[in-house]
Formats: C-alpha cells, structure tokens, sequence
C-alpha cells in the first residue's frame, strides 16, 4: 500500500509517501480500499509532534478517516461484505490507500457519494454532529453561533443544525467565507460584529449554543452571547488553548462550558457517535439536504503541498489526498 508516513516531528521535511505492506484484517476490522483521503487539522497537530496517536493506533501514518470499498474481512465482522462502500473514522492511519477500520466505526455510503464526496464526510459530519447534537443538545428553534464556519466541521455543522431546526449564525473573516455561509442557508456575520448579529436574530436572548472551533481567544465573546442556559462547545484551539475566564459570566446565564475530542475516545464510545450519525445525518446526505463541502483536491504524491494548503487558513471546507484508481 502507499501511505504518507512521519519520519519524526518537526514540518514538511518530516512527511514522506512510503510503500508498506498490505495491513491485514483481523477480528471485527475491515480492509478499505481508499481512493480519496482526508487532511483533518489533527494531521498537522501529529507531524508538529503536539498530538500524539492514541495506544493501538499506527505510530507514523496520520489520517483520522476512511471513505472506500471494503476488499477484506475479519473473522469477527458481522455485517461488511467484500465490495461495500463505507465511511467512518480511525484513530490514525488513514492517509494511505488501504486502511484498516473497526466494523463498528462504518456506516454504508449513499449511493448518491461518490467516492470524492464520500471521503470529505466522515470526520467533519461526526465531529460536528456528536458536538452539537448529542453533546449541547441543539434543539429545533434554538440559536447556534458557529465560530469557524467555513473548514470541514464547521460547514458540517451549519448544514446539520439547519436540518435540524434550528437557526444559524456563522462567522468568517473574508467575503468569501461569509458567502459560503450564506449559501448553506446561515446568516453570515465578520467576527468582529458577531455580537450585534447575534442580539438581531435572537431578538436579545442570545445564543443558545455556541460551537468554539477556533480557540481561546473567542472565549470571552462566546460568554458575552450566550443565551441563559446556554452551552458552549469547544472543538477546535487552532487560534490558542488558553485563557482567562470570566465565572461570573458564565454563572449570571447559567450557562455550560464543553469540551470535546473524537478521536481518542474508547471503541465503544466512538461506535455510539457513529451510529447516532447514521440515524440522524445519514439520510440528510442521501436526499441531498446536506451536502460535503470539498475545497482542493491534490495528488498524494504533493502531500505536503497539501498541507501548506491546509495551514495558511484559507481553505472551504475539506481537503482531500488523491491514491488514484
């Protein structure tokens, strides 16, 4: 197989594309066969040295997701058969062209995915699901702020909350950014007057919940919007990790601080935002109400091109590694 592998941490002069051996399945694993590969933020965080993989994931090939054709079975698979499209998530591994992943972290691709749109799902949809869903609680009528509304998570996340019901402010610094945001049915607003948008569309309540992807630095901000009984989700430090928060702030709307990652979760616990995925998103994707944003798409061979893509910031969306045919 091929796979982009670390050397070491440290930047681009780390990344290599290698051949390795086949991985074989074993228990309740599946082989994918993978055409297109995501680059989540993560993938950056690893070769920096700053996000080590978890225990039992592979030590020197990032990706944290899967979309392709199941080429092999474990003993203990279940329901996968040889030639099923599927998509879902690992702990690490997935920028190579076969990927082994549990049984349990698949669902089936709508026939309506191709495999490019497939590919730009999996960690974006579930991220963003499992936060504001099954983590805040979003609930139909509500308000949701997204603070980086434009990456992969963020557009998923826009896209999910408005099937859902619910009403819809994303953020982004450029034109382009809030254009997108309008187009996937939100109210756009520049975070630099995010406030006063919020106090319009909610009439003075504020945000019911608010979904951090972007870091500290909007801390004090995500206090000063939220809604009584509110709940901020924090998914995403790119901009910083710490800060100083105001208690009293968050005590006076009774509000709630979240925190939460995917990828280091136990199996169990990862199968369960697969399947609520699939119950509550899924058919979303089938019918075509909400659709995979793909940015750029770059040969594998120009990884670490992609990467630089991936780190200026400037990207919409997913950004996907093509193996070939």
């Amino acid at each position: 197989m091929r796979a982009v592998i670390y050397k070491g941490a440290g930047g681009n002069e780390v990344i290599a594309l290698s051949e390795r051996p086949d991985p074989v399945p074993e228990g309740d694993e599946l082989l994918v066969r993978v055409r297109y590969a995501g680059i989540n933020p993560a993938d950056l965080q690893q070769r920096n040295g700053d996000y080590p993989p978890p225990p039992g994931a592979p030590i020197d090939i990032p990706g944290l997701e899967v979309a392709g054709e199941v080429v092999a079975v474990g003993p203990r698979v279940l329901g996968m058969r040889v030639g099923t499209r599927v998509m879902g998530l690992v702990a690490g591994g997935g920028l190579a062209d076969r990927v082994l992943i549990s049984e349990r972290h698949v669902c089936i691709v709508p026939d309506n995915l191709d495999d490019l749109a497939a590919a730009a799902v999996p960690e974006g949809f579930i991220t963003a699901h499992d936060a504001i869903r099954s983590q805040a609680a979003l609930r139909p009528g509500e308000v949701l702020l997204v603070n980086g509304a434009t990456g992969g998570v963020g557009s998923a996340a826009v896209q999910i909350a408005r099937a859902s019901g619910a009403r819809v402010i994303g953020t982004s610094r450029t034109e382009r950014g809030r254009e997108l945001v309008t187009s996937l049915g939100a109210i756009p607003a520049d975070p630099e007057n995010v406030a006063q948008i919020v106090q319009d569309v909610s009439a003075g309540r504020g945000a019911d919940v608010v979904l951090e992807l972007v870091g500290a630095p909007n801390l004090a901000t995500d206090f000063a919007v939220l809604a009584v009984l509110g709940r901020v989700m924090v998914v995403g430090v790119g901009a910083g990790a710490e800060a100083t928060i105001n208690l009293r702030a968050l005590m006076g709307r009774r509000g709630r601080l979240l925190a939460s990652v995917l990828r280091a979760r136990p199996t169990e616990d990862k199968a369960i935002a697969v399947r609520a995925f699939e119950r509550e998103v899924l058919p979303h994707l089938a019918s075509g109400t909400v659709r995979p944003i793909v940015d750029r798409v770059f040969p594998a061979s120009d990884v670490a091109v992609a990467f630089d893509h991936v780190e200026s910031g400037v990207k919409q969306g997913k950004v996907l590694l093509d193996f070939g045919s």
